[in-house]
C-alpha cells in the first residue's frame, strides 16, 4: 500500500514481487509521477489499484482480522525522530525492507 504518492512511488513499485499488487490511496507528496518504471510493471505483471478509505465497519473488520491472524507490519528500523532525515533518505534510496518507525522522546 502506498498512501504518499510521488515521494515513495518508485520504492513501492520496487518492493513488489512478480505478480504483486500496489494499492495506492493517497498523494500526500504529489500526484505527478516523473519516474514510472512501466517496464517493471508489465514485465513482472504487477497490478496497480487505486483505493479510497473504506467505511468505519470495514476498518473495524480489518483490525479484527489483523488481531485474529497476528499479522504485523515488518519493521526495518526504529530511529529517534532526530534521525528522521537519515530514515527518509534510506526510504528514498530504496534501502529499507519494511517500515521505518520514528520515536519521540517522552512518548
Amino acid at each position: 500500500m502506498d498512501s504518499v504518492g510521488e515521494a515513495t512511488w518508485s520504492h513501492s513499485v520496487r518492493s513488489l514481487r512478480p505478480g504483486g499488487t500496489l494499492v495506492t490511496s493517497g498523494v500526500t507528496t504529489g500526484d505527478t509521477l516523473r519516474n514510472v518504471d512501466l517496464n517493471r510493471i508489465f514485465l513482472l505483471q504487477l497490478r496497480v489499484v487505486g483505493s479510497t478509505m473504506g467505511t468505519r465497519a470495514e476498518l473495524r473488520a480489518l483490525i479484527d482480522l489483523l488481531d485474529a491472524t497476528d499479522v504485523r507490519p515488518v519493521i526495518d528500523s526504529i530511529l529517534p525522530i532526530t534521525d528522521a532525515p537519515k530514515g527518509f533518505r534510506r526510504m528514498l534510496d530504496g534501502e529499507v525492507f519494511g517500515k521505518v518507525v520514528f520515536t519521540v522522546p517522552g512518548q
